[in-house]
């Protein structure tokens, strides 16, 4: 994938050829990815923000919400960890006149999990997870690697829309072989 071409985000549906049954069943679980990576750490879950605050969004985000190319968002990345190591790279993003309008301060958020907000707040509505091998040009250097898979979803609450991807690095597939889930 050249570094400026986005990748194709698939529903499970349109998703050919199917990964694994352990890699689908974590790509398209509906329920908290917080409570979930909290339950495979023992407790052990934290958040480690490496970005927050305004900036251009990519197409594909602009795609994804509704916007014209090039609008301006804010950007939230970290890393979702468990016992120190980090499992998950996120990034979380949303238009910026929404956001302004829509009540959710993002840029307070500091360690605490964006997605367990979102699942806490009635009022959100989750669309449908989509999936892809996430551009490793887009992830930071200490964890680039080529084939990631990810997920996205976008989380709507009247005006308000905000997009959530969340990029399984290969220490969380570790961690789940080397240890049994309480589901």
């Amino acid at each position: 994938m050249s570094p400026l071409s986005t990748p194709d985000w698939l529903t499970q549906s349109r998703l050919a050829p199917l990964p694994d049954a352990r890699t689908l069943d974590w790509l398209f679980d509906e329920g908290s990815l917080t409570r979930r990576l909290t339950r495979l750490s023992h407790d052990g879950f934290s958040v480690t923000p490496l970005v927050e605050g305004w900036q251009t969004l990519r197409a594909d985000e602009c795609a994804a919400l509704d916007l014209p190319p090039a609008s301006q968002g804010w950007v939230r990345e970290v890393y979702l960890r468990g016992h120190g190591q980090a499992w998950v790279f996120a990034r979380s993003v949303a238009a910026r006149g929404a956001l302004q309008a829509g009540g959710l301060n993002m840029d307070e958020l500091g360690s605490r999990s964006l997605g367990e907000l979102l699942f806490c707040d009635q009022a959100f509505e989750r669309r449908p997870i989509e999936v892809c091998h996430y551009p490793s040009h887009w992830l930071p250097a200490d964890v680039r690697a080529d084939g990631l898979w990810a997920r996205r979803s976008r989380f709507d609450r009247g005006a308000l829309s905000v997009l959530v991807a969340e990029i399984f690095l290969p220490t969380l597939w570790s961690a789940a072989s080397a240890q049994p889930e309480n589901r």
